[in-house]
């Protein structure tokens, strides 16, 4: 391109020279407009704004309380913390408009709430309510996190803090864009939803969606706070059916691949607490294609035990269907179930016995029956021999597989003497000897284990089992217990070794004869007519009163039979005139 002649050039610095000048008038014309757009109040600005534009000039009463609060903080901040002098200060600082005296308001309630060993007054909390909604962003940390610490160390009711209306504030901070104030406003919806009352208070606010947001956070702290609320908010069965409609299963489900222990120990706790309503299992088990259950399956092997655990109580919330049984034996899951038994925790331990015990309800248990099993439970019960959770599941699982392919091997395993062992030990509390006594009943029913026992000549387990029976106080047990000496009966090979204890036998067969309940008759009866076999016991029955209360209980029964005929009777000649 060639050069321009002397005339154009001179013409186009002519141009670029009138477009500066241009320039120069629009950018004073536009400074002059904005200048008078500030000025008029209809666009100023609300909240953080306001504050870029002018600053509040202090009132004499503001700085008076200003004054005093510095004087009283130099003097004696640790004689009076919470007196009137100082929530009067507080009260004109936390509502003034000046972030200044805020702040000071703030980092007044923050040191409280590290030093205060005692309740923090009621009146205190209305302060909160502008510090919560004040638009400075380090006093929105510092009050948030005083709130938190008052919480946490049970220096403030947790009802009344929602009863005040601080509850608002707070979920209003969960939208914030700072992470403290998001982490802050978690750990106070997560300290508040302990409560009962409060959890349903902050589903009505519309609690649940900021916390299933904030779930998905990149900041660790706030996800772990923020799953830390949705966990406490799953006590409650409406909640858990709102978090459900809102779409929390896919998150805490995909949370559980977290590298962050806690989160994954907050979403296993979670997704196990919904899981304890069989109308939420087919939302979860959609997920993915049955993904939550092989997420499950995988967290049982964590080596954070809690998290482990809490893997193995979802699983076993989940497993109370058979479809869901037959998918985690398809997972091989046994194997890695009876590893658990042996784990150096205790809550381990507990939570995987408690999962065998549901997986032992699947028929396609047997397939997976051995030896092997039978030796993790075993060193399980020797071990927590006392220990309810334990006791009571274990006899659970022993009682379910109590088929007659399976007794013989269960007779001859570890486990049928850690069950009568158990049964004597004087520290199992009733629940556990009725499930005790209920799961040796079953196994009696069979010849082989009857067999067994007999042979035994065990003194003081017969001892035992006739004490039970005469704790009719204990319903249940007394009437498993009574179970087994029927059983034992059979064929009078029982009778001898029950001779020393005559006096008691006849004494709970009574109580079992005059008993409101049918059921406790018929068992006594059949009792009776086992033990009279034997000529000794036949002869001590006839000279007791127990002869006398069978003769009642037969005229009770005839005259309830002819009652029945009458009743049955009139109900025919009622059919036919119809």
């Amino acid at each position: 391109m060639g050069r321009l002649c002397e005339r154009c050039a001179q013409l186009f610095q002519d141009f670029v020279n009138f477009v500066r000048r241009l320039s120069s008038r629009i950018v004073e014309h536009m400074k002059e407009c904005m200048a008078m757009l500030r000025e008029c109040c209809c666009l100023k600005p609300k909240g953080t704004s306001v504050r870029e534009l002018y600053q509040p000039v202090l009132q004499n009463h503001e700085k008076q309380a200003a004054q005093e609060f510095l004087n009283h903080m130099e003097t004696g901040l640790n004689e009076s913390p919470v007196g009137k002098e100082t929530l009067d200060a507080l009260m004109i600082l936390a509502f003034s408009e000046n972030a200044d005296l805020q702040h000071s308001a703030a980092l007044y309630y923050l040191h409280m709430s590290q030093h205060m060993n005692t309740q923090l007054p009621a009146e205190f909390l209305e302060p909160y309510q502008p510090l919560l909604q004040s638009a400075d962003l380090e006093v929105q940390q510092m009050s948030s996190l005083s709130l938190v610490n008052f919480l946490l160390e049970g220096n403030l009711n947790k009802e009344l803090v929602v009863q005040v209306g601080l509850l608002e504030p707070i979920l209003e901070l969960l939208e914030s864009g700072d992470p403290a104030v998001q982490c802050n406003s978690c750990a106070c919806i997560m300290t508040l939803a302990i409560s009962e009352t409060n959890r349903e208070a902050i589903g009505i606010a519309g609690g649940i969606l900021p916390l299933l947001t904030l779930a998905k956070s990149y900041d660790p702290r706030v996800q772990q706070n923020a799953v830390g609320a949705i966990l406490n908010l799953t006590r409650s069965e409406r909640i858990k059916s709102i978090l459900c409609r809102e779409g929390a299963l896919p998150v805490l489900t995909l949370l559980l691949q977290s590298a962050d222990s806690e989160i994954q120990y907050y979403s296993c706790a979670s997704l196990g607490n919904i899981a304890a309503n069989p109308e939420h299992h087919k939302a979860m088990l959609a997920i993915g294609d049955k993904f939550l259950l092989r997420m499950l399956v995988s967290l049982m092997s964590s080596s954070v035990q809690k998290v482990s655990s809490q893997a193995c109580l979802c699983l076993n919330n989940l497993a109370s269907s058979g479809e869901v049984q037959t998918h985690l034996l398809a997972m091989d899951i046994m194997p890695l179930v009876l590893y658990l038994l042996n784990s150096s925790s205790r809550d381990v331990r507990q939570a995987s016995i408690t999962l065998l015990c549901t997986m032992s309800h699947s028929p396609g248990i047997m397939d997976v029956l051995c030896e092997e099993m039978l030796q993790h439970l075993a060193m399980l019960m020797q071990t927590e021999r006392a220990n309810p959770v334990v006791v009571i599941h274990a006899a659970c699982t022993i009682q379910n597989l109590c088929q007659a392919e399976n007794i013989e091997v269960i007779v001859q395993s570890q486990c049928f003497e850690e069950l009568l062992l158990a049964l004597l030990d004087p520290n199992n509390e009733e629940e556990s000897l009725q499930y005790l006594a209920s799961c040796i009943a079953d196994l009696t029913k069979h010849d082989y284990a009857r067999e067994n026992l007999v042979k035994r000549k065990d003194k003081a387990f017969l001892k035992c089992l006739v004490k039970f029976s005469g704790y009719l106080e204990h319903k249940e047990l007394s009437f498993q217990a009574a179970t087994v000496i029927k059983h034992l009966s059979h064929s009078g090979r029982i009778a001898p070794y029950l001779k020393p204890l005559m006096k008691d036998v006849e004494d709970y067969l009574m109580s079992f004869l005059s008993h409101p309940e049918m059921k406790f008759q018929q068992m006594g009866i059949a009792t009776l007519c086992l033990l009279s076999e034997d000529a000794e016991f036949s002869m001590a029955i006839s000279q007791s009163p127990l002869k006398e209360q069978l003769e009642q209980v037969r005229q009770q029964t005839e005259e309830t039979q002819t009652l029945l005929r009458l009743a049955i009777s009139h109900t025919d000649s009622l059919s036919l005139n119809e």
